[in-house]
């Protein structure tokens, strides 16, 4: 509980910060309740009651000061801090720290809120105290959430209302096995307070050019360490070498087109305990763990920011290991106009691979 006031006072802290310089920050306030989604029967067992928790959140208005304010419709961004009571002594507690947006649609009647953050567990898996977590195999995970809510911004003075429905999702993307999630499904009823007797007026869009610009080739290094589903095989660290080609369609959008090659030493062990282990999969031992992919992607612009999506598929495949189609979706940062760094999850499907740690350089 101690933690829990501290960062609810980091929070607090950087929200009269914001206010003092701007004058156009709120914090909201949602009581949020529902359900353990069943995506995999292994977390079956640990499915006994209805999750519930809160979400409180410091949130910066945008009026058009500058251009991506503009073509985002004046969206928010801030910090969100989320609790929940996941009804199970096996799973325990999760309290979250995130960053998100809040973008507005229907007349800024609808707000869809992305965020993405780090969660704590409180009862992680452990072989000898709690060998029934399978979902969660360390105590930091990984954790995005969206919010999709009714939203009456001011409905007196300075408080609002909101609500509407919440998913959450922790993962600690096989840092460290197991690593089954879990997926909760909320509804969330809340209020928000305006720092501000008032807001600013928005500012009219102004009229840009198409933008152009020719073909960029792209260099980025990965890294990071994970883990087997083999519970105690260790964890290891990977290396991804990436090259693409991208070319901006628009001030927000760009398409891609390259190549991965993948180092992934976890599979060097998991080729040994196969081919030790499970004589019937006919596993030698002399597999190459290394992989080729090729994939096509997308970028989608906010400010410094960007959101990155690929589908790649491996063109070299020695070793099968959750099929040949891969995805990698995650954020970039840019400093200059070169260089940028990014924050990515790569996958098979649903059963996450990596977190992956990168730099690079846009030429």
């Amino acid at each position: 509980m101690r933690h829990l006031l501290c960062l609810i006072v980091l929070l607090l802290s950087i929200g009269l910060y914001g206010q003092e310089e701007t004058n156009s920050s709120y914090f909201d306030l949602n009581y949020i309740g529902g359900n353990i989604a069943l995506h995999n029967n292994s977390i079956l067992h640990l499915i006994k009651g209805h999750p519930e928790g809160f979400v409180f959140s410091w949130n910066k208005k945008t009026f058009g000061n500058e251009a991506w304010e503009h073509r985002f419709n004046y969206p928010d961004y801030g910090a969100s801090l989320i609790y929940q009571d996941l009804k199970n002594e096996t799973l325990g507690n999760t309290i979250a720290l995130y960053a998100h947006y809040n973008f507005y649609f229907f007349k800024r009647r609808v707000m869809l809120r992305l965020g993405q953050g780090l969660a704590y567990a409180s009862n992680p898996y452990d072989k000898i105290e709690n060998a029934k977590n399978v979902a969660f195999g360390s105590d930091i995970l990984s954790s995005t959430y969206i919010m999709l809510n009714y939203k009456k911004d001011r409905l007196f003075n300075r408080f609002g209302f909101q609500t509407g429905l919440a998913l959450t999702h922790y993962s600690n993307a096989n840092v460290k096995a197991p690593n089954t999630s879990v997926n909760t499904i909320n509804f969330n009823l809340g209020l928000t307070y305006h720092l501000d007797t008032e807001d600013p007026e928005f500012s009219e869009p102004i009229a840009e050019e198409k933008y152009t610009e020719r073909v960029k080739y792209n260099l980025v290094f990965r890294s990071g360490i994970n883990e087997s589903d083999v519970i105690g095989s260790g964890q290891f660290p990977f290396y991804v070498l990436s090259g693409y080609a991208d070319k901006r369609l628009s001030h927000v959008s760009a398409i891609q087109f390259g190549a991965d090659v993948f180092f992934s030493k976890f599979l060097k062990e998991l080729i040994y305990f196969q081919s030790v282990s499970f004589p019937e999969e006919n596993v030698s031992g002399d597999e190459d763990y290394k992989r080729v992919g090729l994939f096509a992607g997308h970028e989608l612009f906010i400010n410094r920011m960007s959101i990155e999506t690929q589908l790649g598929y491996y063109v070299y495949y020695p070793f099968d290991f959750e099929g040949r189609t891969y995805i990698r979706i995650g954020l970039k940062r840019y400093f200059g106009k070169k260089l940028f760094g990014a924050i990515t999850l790569k996958s098979h499907g649903a059963k996450a691979e990596a977190v992956e740690f990168g730099i690079g350089v846009r030429l």
